[in-house]
């Protein structure tokens, strides 16, 4: 009598197994190789970029701050356009006088004052001949706007403003031409106005 055998798996077929294959849960080899070559040059590249944005920036950092040239000022003069003619208007209570306003007295600057004050005029001294710095701010980091010259005479018109980092006070002042800026007391004196 035929015995009877179960077919062999198609799905099971040796011809596309290699014998050495095993599955693929009992390999050891699940690591893949490490990339030696693209880190070392990703390493390089990484370096060679840091130097240069170091290069760059101490090249930018070296370079010498820009000379400021002086501000001259221009005035400016607004006019307003003509104002309409009024029309009649219809009559109203007659209103209560307003207070007239008293004006506060003009100083007299033909004397000077004991100290240097807002108002009066003041001196340039104790330069040495070399004249006092006019800066666009009271502080020696301020823009630089001219050079008023030893016993030239100048309006006070600000101040005194305190500079913390040069223990000194600066006050603002106005020269013959118009030019505003500050310098410091050190190198001004009270004077009679011309």
């Amino acid at each position: 009598m035929a015995r009877y055998q179960i077919p062999e798996d198609p799905r099971k077929s040796k011809r596309s197994d290699p014998p050495d294959k095993q599955p693929r849960r009992l390999r050891q080899d699940t690591q893949a190789p490490i990339p030696w070559r693209w880190l070392g040059l990703g390493l390089i590249v990484t370096i060679i970029s840091i130097g240069l944005s170091l290069a760059l920036v101490n090249s930018l950092l070296a370079r010498p701050p820009l000379e400021t040239a002086p501000i001259e000022s221009t005035l400016i003069i607004l006019t307003a356009p003509p104002s309409p003619i009024p029309s009649p208007t219809s009559p109203l209570p007659t209103p209560s006088p307003i207070p007239t306003f008293t004006p506060i007295p003009t100083p007299d600057t033909a004397v000077a004052p004991p100290e240097i004050t807002v108002g009066f005029y003041a001196q340039v001294a104790n330069t040495d001949g070399f004249g006092v710095t006019l800066r666009g701010g009271p502080s020696t980091s301020n823009a630089q706007i001219t050079v008023v010259d030893e016993e030239s005479l100048v309006l006070v018109i600000g101040g005194p403003e305190p500079d913390e980092a040069n223990n000194r006070l600066w006050w603002q002042i106005q020269l013959d031409d118009g030019t505003e800026g500050w310098a410091a007391g050190d190198f001004l004196i009270p004077a009679a106005g011309p």
